[in-house]
Protein backbone atom coordinates (compact mmCIF):
# COMPACT_ATOMS: atom_id res chain seq x y z
CA UNK A 1 0.00 0.00 0.00
CA UNK A 2 2.77 2.34 0.58
CA UNK A 3 4.34 1.53 -2.50
CA UNK A 4 1.04 2.57 -4.42
CA UNK A 5 0.69 5.59 -2.11
CA UNK A 6 3.83 6.46 -2.78
CA UNK A 7 3.35 6.42 -6.75
CA UNK A 8 0.27 8.54 -6.46
CA UNK A 9 1.48 11.31 -4.46
CA UNK A 10 4.74 10.77 -7.60
CA UNK A 11 2.26 11.05 -10.04
CA UNK A 12 0.17 14.03 -8.86
CA UNK A 13 3.24 16.06 -8.83
CA UNK A 14 4.26 15.19 -12.06
CA UNK A 15 0.82 16.33 -13.35
CA UNK A 16 1.06 19.31 -11.37
CA UNK A 17 4.47 20.45 -12.90
CA UNK A 18 2.91 19.46 -16.65
CA UNK A 19 0.28 21.92 -15.60
CA UNK A 20 2.65 24.73 -15.07
CA UNK A 21 2.87 24.40 -11.13
CA UNK A 22 6.40 24.29 -9.82
CA UNK A 23 7.47 22.62 -6.24
CA UNK A 24 7.94 25.23 -3.32
CA UNK A 25 10.36 24.87 -1.18
CA UNK A 26 9.92 25.65 2.50
CA UNK A 27 10.37 29.78 2.38
CA UNK A 28 10.80 30.28 -1.18
CA UNK A 29 7.45 30.40 -2.14
CA UNK A 30 7.24 32.54 -5.32
CA UNK A 31 4.91 34.71 -3.71
CA UNK A 32 3.48 37.73 -6.69
CA UNK A 33 1.47 39.89 -4.84
CA UNK A 34 -2.03 38.75 -4.89
CA UNK A 35 -2.64 37.97 -1.66
CA UNK A 36 -4.84 35.68 -0.14
CA UNK A 37 -5.93 34.80 -3.51
CA UNK A 38 -2.71 32.73 -4.07
CA UNK A 39 -3.50 30.66 -1.65
CA UNK A 40 -6.29 29.24 -4.14
CA UNK A 41 -3.54 27.46 -6.41
CA UNK A 42 -1.52 24.45 -5.49
CA UNK A 43 1.14 24.88 -3.52
CA UNK A 44 0.01 28.77 -2.82
CA UNK A 45 1.86 29.84 -5.99
CA UNK A 46 0.50 31.38 -8.88
CA UNK A 47 1.11 29.59 -11.98
CA UNK A 48 3.08 31.22 -14.19
CA UNK A 49 3.43 28.22 -16.82
CA UNK A 50 -0.11 27.89 -17.86
CA UNK A 51 -3.13 29.66 -19.62
CA UNK A 52 -5.43 32.15 -17.79
CA UNK A 53 -8.60 32.78 -19.41
CA UNK A 54 -10.35 35.84 -18.37
CA UNK A 55 -14.55 36.27 -19.21
CA UNK A 56 -15.10 39.62 -20.50
CA UNK A 57 -18.43 39.57 -21.62
CA UNK A 58 -19.31 43.23 -20.81
CA UNK A 59 -17.08 45.96 -21.92
CA UNK A 60 -16.28 46.75 -18.48
CA UNK A 61 -15.26 43.20 -17.85
CA UNK A 62 -12.94 43.94 -20.59
CA UNK A 63 -11.62 46.66 -19.17
CA UNK A 64 -11.12 45.63 -15.66
CA UNK A 65 -9.13 42.96 -17.12
CA UNK A 66 -7.22 45.05 -18.99
CA UNK A 67 -5.82 46.43 -15.82
CA UNK A 68 -5.76 43.78 -13.67
CA UNK A 69 -4.02 41.90 -16.16
CA UNK A 70 -1.23 44.91 -16.31
CA UNK A 71 -0.91 44.63 -12.25
CA UNK A 72 0.12 41.23 -13.27
CA UNK A 73 2.82 42.14 -16.23
CA UNK A 74 4.11 44.53 -13.61
CA UNK A 75 5.70 41.58 -12.04
CA UNK A 76 6.14 38.88 -14.09
CA UNK A 77 8.35 41.60 -16.40
CA UNK A 78 10.12 43.02 -13.65
CA UNK A 79 13.27 40.99 -15.28
CA UNK A 80 12.96 43.08 -18.74
CA UNK A 81 11.29 40.64 -20.07
CA UNK A 82 8.30 41.59 -23.30
CA UNK A 83 5.26 40.82 -24.09
CA UNK A 84 2.99 40.10 -27.16
CA UNK A 85 -0.66 41.11 -27.18
CA UNK A 86 -2.49 40.38 -30.24
CA UNK A 87 -6.31 41.33 -31.12
CA UNK A 88 -8.32 42.32 -33.46
CA UNK A 89 -10.43 45.31 -31.75
CA UNK A 90 -7.96 46.02 -29.28
CA UNK A 91 -9.45 49.10 -27.23
CA UNK A 92 -6.57 49.65 -24.97
CA UNK A 93 -4.82 52.46 -24.83
CA UNK A 94 -0.70 51.63 -24.45
CA UNK A 95 0.15 54.56 -22.31
CA UNK A 96 -2.07 53.63 -19.32
CA UNK A 97 -0.06 50.61 -18.96
CA UNK A 98 2.31 53.07 -16.91
CA UNK A 99 -0.18 53.58 -14.30
CA UNK A 100 0.66 49.59 -13.62
CA UNK A 101 4.55 50.41 -13.80
CA UNK A 102 4.45 48.73 -16.76
CA UNK A 103 6.75 50.14 -20.00
CA UNK A 104 4.40 50.10 -22.67
CA UNK A 105 7.18 50.11 -25.52
CA UNK A 106 7.76 46.59 -23.90
CA UNK A 107 4.60 45.23 -25.26
CA UNK A 108 4.05 44.11 -28.53
CA UNK A 109 0.93 45.02 -30.07
CA UNK A 110 -0.07 43.18 -32.92
CA UNK A 111 -3.59 44.37 -34.24
CA UNK A 112 -5.02 41.69 -36.74
CA UNK A 113 -8.36 41.27 -39.04
CA UNK A 114 -9.04 37.59 -38.26
CA UNK A 115 -9.06 35.56 -35.08
CA UNK A 116 -7.57 32.76 -37.01
CA UNK A 117 -4.55 35.21 -37.32
CA UNK A 118 -4.64 36.19 -33.05
CA UNK A 119 -4.54 32.38 -32.00
CA UNK A 120 -1.69 31.70 -34.58
CA UNK A 121 0.01 34.70 -33.25
CA UNK A 122 -0.32 33.55 -29.65
CA UNK A 123 0.67 30.16 -30.19
CA UNK A 124 3.58 31.02 -31.89
CA UNK A 125 4.33 33.69 -29.17
CA UNK A 126 4.18 31.46 -26.77
CA UNK A 127 6.84 29.20 -27.57
CA UNK A 128 9.35 32.34 -27.52
CA UNK A 129 11.08 31.86 -24.14
CA UNK A 130 12.32 35.23 -24.01
CA UNK A 131 8.44 36.53 -23.40
CA UNK A 132 7.32 37.16 -19.91
CA UNK A 133 3.76 36.51 -21.09
CA UNK A 134 1.33 37.04 -24.22
CA UNK A 135 -1.85 38.38 -24.03
CA UNK A 136 -4.97 37.42 -26.88
CA UNK A 137 -8.29 38.87 -27.05
CA UNK A 138 -10.69 36.46 -29.18
CA UNK A 139 -14.30 35.99 -29.11
CA UNK A 140 -14.34 31.98 -28.57
CA UNK A 141 -11.44 29.39 -28.10
CA UNK A 142 -12.36 25.50 -29.12
CA UNK A 143 -10.72 22.74 -26.73
CA UNK A 144 -8.20 22.16 -29.22
CA UNK A 145 -7.35 25.54 -29.77
CA UNK A 146 -6.88 25.90 -26.01
CA UNK A 147 -5.09 22.43 -25.92
CA UNK A 148 -2.46 23.84 -28.79
CA UNK A 149 -2.19 26.67 -26.27
CA UNK A 150 -1.19 25.23 -23.35
CA UNK A 151 1.21 22.83 -24.90
CA UNK A 152 3.01 25.64 -25.94
CA UNK A 153 3.17 27.25 -22.41
CA UNK A 154 4.32 23.99 -21.05
CA UNK A 155 7.78 23.68 -23.13
CA UNK A 156 8.54 27.14 -22.98
CA UNK A 157 6.96 28.43 -19.18
CA UNK A 158 5.48 31.78 -20.88
CA UNK A 159 2.38 32.62 -19.19
CA UNK A 160 -0.93 32.65 -21.17
CA UNK A 161 -3.82 35.50 -20.57
CA UNK A 162 -6.55 34.33 -22.93
CA UNK A 163 -9.41 37.58 -22.98
CA UNK A 164 -12.61 35.90 -23.83
CA UNK A 165 -15.57 37.39 -24.95
CA UNK A 166 -18.25 34.51 -25.47
CA UNK A 167 -19.13 32.49 -22.36
CA UNK A 168 -21.73 29.95 -23.57
CA UNK A 169 -18.83 27.02 -24.22
CA UNK A 170 -16.55 27.87 -20.74
CA UNK A 171 -16.09 24.21 -19.80
CA UNK A 172 -14.94 23.93 -23.51
CA UNK A 173 -11.19 24.85 -22.56
CA UNK A 174 -8.48 23.35 -20.75
CA UNK A 175 -6.99 26.49 -18.55
CA UNK A 176 -5.47 26.26 -15.69
CA UNK A 177 -7.40 29.15 -14.28
CA UNK A 178 -10.92 31.02 -15.32
CA UNK A 179 -11.27 34.74 -13.92
CA UNK A 180 -13.87 37.16 -14.07
CA UNK A 181 -12.67 40.93 -12.91
CA UNK A 182 -15.71 43.60 -12.42
CA UNK A 183 -14.62 46.83 -11.53
CA UNK A 184 -16.04 48.71 -8.32
CA UNK A 185 -16.39 52.05 -7.11
CA UNK A 186 -12.77 53.24 -6.05
CA UNK A 187 -12.51 54.60 -2.53
CA UNK A 188 -10.42 57.70 -1.60
CA UNK A 189 -9.77 59.40 1.70
CA UNK A 190 -12.16 60.93 3.65
CA UNK A 191 -11.68 64.68 2.24
CA UNK A 192 -9.55 63.65 0.42
CA UNK A 193 -10.56 64.77 -3.70
CA UNK A 194 -10.20 62.93 -6.65
CA UNK A 195 -10.82 59.58 -7.39
CA UNK A 196 -9.55 56.28 -5.46
CA UNK A 197 -6.74 53.30 -6.89
CA UNK A 198 -8.77 51.31 -9.59
CA UNK A 199 -10.65 48.24 -7.45
CA UNK A 200 -11.89 45.01 -8.41
CA UNK A 201 -14.42 42.21 -7.85
CA UNK A 202 -12.20 39.44 -8.92
CA UNK A 203 -13.79 36.11 -8.97
CA UNK A 204 -11.61 32.99 -9.61
CA UNK A 205 -14.13 30.60 -11.36
CA UNK A 206 -12.07 27.55 -12.00
CA UNK A 207 -8.78 26.38 -10.57
CA UNK A 208 -7.20 23.19 -11.10
CA UNK A 209 -6.14 21.17 -8.63
CA UNK A 210 -6.71 24.74 -6.62
CA UNK A 211 -10.13 26.57 -4.77
CA UNK A 212 -12.35 28.67 -6.51
CA UNK A 213 -13.20 31.95 -4.73
CA UNK A 214 -14.21 35.68 -4.55
CA UNK A 215 -11.95 38.33 -3.52
CA UNK A 216 -11.78 42.38 -3.83
CA UNK A 217 -8.40 44.08 -4.85
CA UNK A 218 -7.09 47.39 -5.99
CA UNK A 219 -3.65 48.66 -7.37
CA UNK A 220 -2.19 50.86 -5.12
CA UNK A 221 0.28 52.47 -6.81
CA UNK A 222 2.94 50.30 -7.07
CA UNK A 223 1.41 46.70 -6.00
CA UNK A 224 -2.14 44.81 -5.36
CA UNK A 225 -3.29 45.41 -1.94
CA UNK A 226 -5.75 43.30 -0.31
CA UNK A 227 -9.48 44.98 0.38
CA UNK A 228 -9.94 44.20 3.97
CA UNK A 229 -13.61 43.40 5.39
CA UNK A 230 -14.22 46.07 6.61
CA UNK A 231 -13.94 48.14 2.91
CA UNK A 232 -15.64 45.38 1.44
CA UNK A 233 -19.08 46.41 3.35
CA UNK A 234 -18.06 49.79 2.61
CA UNK A 235 -17.95 48.96 -1.27
CA UNK A 236 -21.10 47.41 -1.36
CA UNK A 237 -23.00 50.01 0.87
CA UNK A 238 -21.52 52.49 -1.60
CA UNK A 239 -23.58 50.24 -4.37
CA UNK A 240 -26.81 50.41 -2.59
CA UNK A 241 -26.53 54.12 -1.22
CA UNK A 242 -26.39 53.91 2.28
CA UNK A 243 -23.14 53.98 4.11
CA UNK A 244 -22.58 51.37 7.19
CA UNK A 245 -21.19 52.75 10.10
Amino acid sequence: MDAKRELFQKLQQDILLWQGFKPVSAGKAERIGLGEIENSFPGSVFPKKAIHEFITVLPEHSAASDGFIAGLLAVLMENGAACVWASTSRRLFPASLSLFNVEPERIIFMDVQTEKDVLWITEEALKCEGLAAVVAEVNNLSLIESRRLQLAVESSGVTGFILRKDENKIASTVATARWRISPLPSHTEDGMPGLGFPRWQVELLKVRNGNPGNFVLEWAGEKFEEVKKVKKQIVWSELEGRQIG
